[in-house]
């Protein structure tokens, strides 16, 4: 569609679900895409849908990160919106967790945020526009128990969102936080037939990205947060 405005989109943790529901929206509306993930071979049946080219990147690691960056931007130049879609869990009782396991956890789902982030804002910043998303979750606001490790790193996302929002905002970058208080639906486990939409449809998460990217920036959304209609928690 032609009222569009962005043309480009890198989205970071790429797989199926939310990411894939939003790659398949933006090509929709003739948005250029890059896949990142650890493993790209799982992205090619989603690349081949939306046109998309994949890139194998690290995001916890900052040379990797330094990398994707430039290999899109000699693939199509700068992307106008960047995408961060990566987390990792790590569940158990405290005085159990293993503290490797905790710190990669951390790594990926907060410090590769931050590592996306300031390379988005590096691309971004002399141009004067972009859009940064960052997915967070329940656990970005509440923790749980056997969750330290998730909420730790939500938790840390989410002030790095704020912090961003308030930086690159007056410059011209809308930064949107997106808390995802809920169950997405997975293709092979669909709701129950007596809770239809007791999940989180990755399509309608998709859409809500979308609108959010087409704000006009009188009325920017820092955080937007979703949940289905039906909340037990």
């Amino acid at each position: 569609m032609p009222d569009f405005p962005y043309h480009s989109a890198l989205i970071v943790g790429a797989g199926p679900g939310i990411s894939a529901s939003l790659a398949r929206g933006l090509a929709g509306l003739g948005v250029k895409i890059a896949l990142a993930a650890r493993n790209v071979q799982k992205l090619d049946a989603l690349a081949q849908v939306t046109g998309a080219t994949s890139f194998a990147a690290d995001a916890s690691d900052p040379e990797s990160v330094a990398k994707l960056f430039a290999r899109v931007r000699d693939h199509f130049g700068e992307p106008e919106i960047v995408v961060y879609n990566a987390g990792a869990r790590v569940q158990g009782p405290l005085a159990e967790l293993d503290p490797g396991a905790v710190q990669k956890s951390v790594a990926i789902t907060a410090f590769g945020g931050f590592l996306v982030t300031q390379q988005a804002a590096k691309c971004m910043v002399p141009r004067g526009r972009g859009a940064i998303l960052l997915t967070g979750a329940t656990a970005s606001v509440k923790g749980f128990a056997h969750s330290a490790a998730f909420a730790m790193g939500k938790f840390a996302l989410r002030g790095l969102a704020q912090s961003a929002a308030r930086e690159l905002g007056p410059k011209g970058i809308h930064v949107v936080h997106f808390i995802i208080d809920g169950a997405v639906r997975a293709a092979h486990g669909p709701d129950p037939a007596d809770k239809p939409d007791s999940t989180l449809d990755p399509d309608a998460i998709a859409q809500s990205y979308i609108d959010a990217l087409r704000q006009p920036r009188s009325a920017w959304s820092f955080e937007v947060e979703l949940r289905p209609w039906v909340e037990r928690f």
